[in-house]
């Protein structure tokens, strides 16, 4: 494996190595440039997946060999709703370890459908919000998005459907096989006229590529594939990049600042290594793809004279339009067990209110996935429903619900609001000494209307499937979390925008930001494709600029 030197100036620098950082480590490394990639979390098990624990109770306490996803004692984040408000401690975790949230996230891999780029010039832009058109379309990613789904492995099924985004290939793999939660799904669709469709997943239904198939383990969302099924970016992209020998892996690397010189231009990154001591690696460019909350954070933690509000920040919106998605669910007993428990965490989906319908009165919409897979500890921590905390009842209802339980889990939009933001926590440090980050956020009335309308269609549906008992929770904001998006949004106008529609940043020639961040509006809740797909495409251009000399 090829090592550099800090004081080598590479190519690219690339922070992260998720779905946008592996991707992008990958495509600029086989294309010729030397690239070094900074990962704050650890190796993990890359190379050695069978390694990969499945005790879930080291998953809630783990020590740090065995750490996938950020720590909170280490990394902490606050949370508020406004700006009057004191910031508490806040619950934001994302995938910390080579390969970010792809080692470990339940790996649903929708598109955008084609509106959903151009929804401000469809529904309009709504009062009170950022709601605004990306600066490309569909017809532009869609070529990217199959190389994804196909360079990284996702199984699925092409459907002919207004609710499903035209393809111009299908997908590679053929779907995850069907659980109960599909079969349940499809009977009460048939009794309300509902569209029900496979789980998209980048996750293996059959060998591929030199992996296997999913093995129907059952500890899946939240922890390390042991056999290679989930396409995460640490088996699919890492491995070809550092096989061109131009490409170094450097985890446990925590990058502070993004450091800039006279001229304006980037020189490099400065991080902590292991042992805490401060490093500078020296890059010609530098590709930012730290997620959705971190890359912001590390843009305001970069101050220079040149960049007193932060790097890549004249306009004043680096961090705001955060958008982390919001979510209904609700849960039924069924009278058989389901054995929802085997297999990956999400089952079929229901798309037909997937599109903002003017007939509901508000703006949004979402995908209902049935979901049944839950962890013994976490189902006996939470409880099972309307029974005792301890004892003999405790147990007999354990017993008897713990196979028997269906959730619908819907994933939905959330409008971009300028309040709602990442930004510096002014008494808060992580364990290297820097300012938190703090999260604000408040969804628009539009966003808490839509969140009843599924919680209400949810307990339709699975009244309509059969349960014996259904029940929901009183809806509730996002704060945070892995599908956090739209805090560096892209655009023509450097006045409105961090990047441009390649993701180059409008202050900066040689930083380009390429991960969740660029997002300017949220779709329906699963970035990740689209993440990809961006990256690609961010890939492809940042390639022909450099060879050209426009970097």
């Amino acid at each position: 494996m090829v090592s550099y030197t800090p004081t080598e100036e590479v190519d690219f620098v690339v922070i992260g190595s998720g779905a946008a950082g592996g991707i992008m480590a990958k495509e600029l490394s086989v294309a010729g440039f030397s690239v070094v990639v900074l990962e704050q979390g650890g190796p993990g098990c890359y190379g050695h997946e069978q390694d990969y624990n499945k005790d879930e109770l080291l998953g809630m306490y783990p020590a740090p060999a065995d750490r996938l996803m950020s720590d909170l004692k280490l990394q902490p984040n606050t949370y508020r709703k406004h700006a009057g408000e004191k910031a508490g401690p806040g619950s934001s975790r994302y995938g910390c370890v080579l390969g970010g949230g792809t080692v470990t996230y339940g790996a649903s891999s929708w598109r955008h459908l084609p509106y959903e780029f151009n929804e401000a010039t469809h529904v309009g832009t709504i009062a009170g919000t950022g709601m605004a058109d990306w600066p490309i379309g569909y017809d532009e990613l869609e070529p990217y998005y199959t190389k994804a789904e196909w360079e990284l492995g996702v199984s699925g099924l092409r459907v002919d459907s207004p609710f499903f985004a035209p393809m111009s290939k299908p997908y590679p793999v053929k779907p995850l096989p069907e659980k109960a939660s599909g079969a349940l799904l499809k009977i009460a669709a048939a009794k309300l006229g509902l569209t029900v469709v496979p789980n998209v997943a980048a996750i293996l239904s059959e060998p591929y590529q030199g992996r296997s198939a999913c093995v129907s383990c059952g500890m899946c969302s939240g922890f390390g594939c042991q056999v290679k099924a989930r396409s995460s970016t640490a088996v699919t992209m890492i491995p070809i990049a550092e096989q061109t020998g131009r490409c170094e892996i450097r985890p446990h690397s925590y990058v502070h600042e993004i450091k800039v010189g006279a001229n304006g231009r980037v020189t490099g990154a400065i991080y902590f290594d292991a042992a805490k001591r401060e490093v500078f690696q020296k890059a010609k460019a530098v590709v930012l793809s730290a997620n959705g909350l971190e890359t912001p954070r590390l843009l305001l933690l970069s101050k220079s004279a040149h960049f007193p509000d932060g790097l890549a920040n004249s306009s004043g919106l680096v961090g705001k339009y955060l958008m982390s998605g919001n979510f209904s669910n609700a849960n039924g007993l069924f009278e058989h067990p389901l054995n929802e428990y085997k297999g990956i965490v999400s089952g079929a989906a229901i798309m037909d209110y997937v599109p903002t319908d003017p007939k509901r009165g508000f703006y949004g919409g979402g995908r209902m996935t049935g979901r049944g897979q839950e962890e013994p500890i976490q189902y006996g921590v939470q409880g099972p429903h309307l029974a005792p905390k301890w004892g003999a009842e405790y147990k007999k209802a354990l017993r008897e619900q713990a196979n028997r339980k269906l959730t619908i889990a819907s994933f939905i939009t959330q409008l971009p609001l300028e309040t709602n933001c990442v930004d510096l926590d002014p008494d808060v440090r992580d364990a290297w000494g820097l300012a938190a980050m703090r999260l604000t956020s408040t969804s628009h009335p539009d966003d808490v209307k839509c969140m009843e309308f599924f919680r209400q269609r949810s307990l339709e549906i699975l009244d309509a499937a059969g349960a014996t008992t259904v029940w929901a929770e009183p809806v509730s904001d996002a704060r945070g979390g892995a599908h956090s998006r739209g805090t560096c949004r892209m655009g023509n106008d450097p006045r409105k925008s961090v990047v441009d529609k390649f993701h180059r940043a409008h202050d900066v020639p040689n930083l380009f930001v390429v991960d969740g961040s660029s997002f300017v509006t949220g779709g329906r809740n699963h970035p990740t494709m689209t993440i990809e797909a961006l990256a690609f495409r961010a890939a492809d251009h940042l390639i022909k600029a450099t060879k050209s000399g426009n970097v």
